[in-house]
């Protein structure tokens, strides 16, 4: 999804900006005065309960404002993003918001603030007055208004300055000018959206092989906890060493190993388009752990690929590979690969079941030849991709 906080003091043109945005990216639009007028409007229990807050002169709470937003988001499910114009209005509010957009499975793609110097604004708010006869717009109360939104806003552009999403937009000039900037920018920030692929399926279910087919074909980073841990055991490294015994058994390896393992490689690959996690996760605490891990990173996982084929024909691939110069130790004996499938079963599927609430996980037949499978797969990334953008 494509969400935007547009920003801009007063006379800025964030009116204007926003119905040329949302009009072009099939965005919510989402002002929160315009939401509580329209609950007013339209006497709902929530407008009910604003307009007494209003008329005893105290301020909506962050709460009130968190219930109208999310209300307004999910009776918009069939839009590419949300717009907010104005909101988040303090730190504590980016904060709600970064919870919120969580709580939705997405977040904010970038906070976009339209920057005009305060004599021009000064102006362009003195000849709003003549024209509209407002008593505010005198240029005492104006210049006090510019104070007050820098003051206030200040923390909010440091909080999304820190995680790289706050990008300054020249305000001045004609609106097509102006447009053309926010749109340039919007641009940029749809291609530097990762896309983070879970591949997962029961052992010799091809995994590996389509993995990396996956990777080349839409520049993801192909990472194999599998092969990480291996080449720590190859190289004799001190996690080698202690893994290695756990995993000739086929055994699942400490979080506390496999994570800064991953991180690590990441943090060497950030010139790609994302990631395909191979092997991780393996379990429901290791989900939680990939969803910290990608937050940490301004990430999240993107989908979840569940790659599905008959016990009996994994039975076979599995007895074919431990016989071949691909074997692993565990493929070597009929009992330990009963052991890893009934494993997968045990630990790894219900762990996708958090994908599944989540609207993530796709179920696809990993049967046929390994062209006939790429195919199918590519398709449906492909299509996530696409929505995604």
């Amino acid at each position: 999804m494509l969400n935007i906080a547009l920003f801009g003091p007063p006379g800025a043109g964030k009116g204007t900006q926003s119905q040329l945005i949302i009009e072009k990216y099939n965005l919510v639009y989402i002002s929160t005065g315009d939401l509580l007028r329209q609950e007013i409007a339209e006497e709902t229990e929530l407008g009910n309960r604003v307009k007494d807050i209003i008329r005893r002169g105290e301020l909506v709470s962050d709460e009130i404002m968190v219930e109208l937003i999310e209300k307004k988001i999910v009776s918009s499910n069939d839009s590419n993003g949300i717009l907010f114009d104005g909101f988040p209005r303090t730190f504590v509010q980016a904060y709600i918001l970064d919870g919120l957009l969580l709580k939705l499975n997405t977040s904010l793609s970038c906070m976009l603030s339209l920057e005009v110097p305060n004599e021009e604004l000064l102006q362009r708010l003195l000849e709003r007055g003549k024209i509209s006869g407002r008593s505010d717009d005198t240029e005492d109360v104006i210049r006090h208004r510019l104070v007050e939104y820098e003051s206030k806003t200040l923390p909010v552009k440091e909080y999304y300055r820190e995680r790289n999403l706050y990008y300054p937009i020249d305000g001045v000039g004609p609106i097509p000018e102006i447009f053309e900037r926010l749109n340039a920018q919007i641009e940029l920030s749809l291609q530097k959206e990762w896309f983070n692929l879970v591949l997962s399926g029961s052992p010799g279910s091809g995994k590996g092989t389509q993995g990396k087919l996956l990777a080349r074909k839409f520049n993801l980073y192909y990472i194999s906890t599998g092969a990480l841990l291996r080449k720590e055991v190859l190289n004799r490294t001190e996690v080698g060493l202690k893994v290695q015994e756990k995993m000739a058994q086929g055994e699942l390896v400490p979080d506390e190993v496999v994570i800064p393992l991953i991180e690590q490689e990441m943090k060497r690959h950030e010139d790609v388009n994302g990631f395909i996690f191979k092997g991780f996760p393996r379990t429901i605490l290791q989900a939680y752990i990939l969803d910290g891990l990608l937050r940490r990173l301004n990430m999240r996982v993107s989908c979840v690929v569940e790659m599905e084929v008959p016990t009996l024909d994994l039975i076979r691939r599995l007895d074919k590979r431990g016989r071949s110069e691909k074997a692993r130790p565990y493929d070597q004996s009929t009992e330990m690969i009963i052991r890893r499938l009934e494993e997968y079963e045990t630990k790894t599927k219900p762990s996708l079941e958090v994908y599944r609430k989540q609207g993530k996980l796709l179920e696809m037949d990993a049967t046929g030849s390994r062209e006939e499978v790429i195919d199918r797969l590519s398709a449906a990334v492909a299509s996530v991709m696409k929505k995604k953008r």
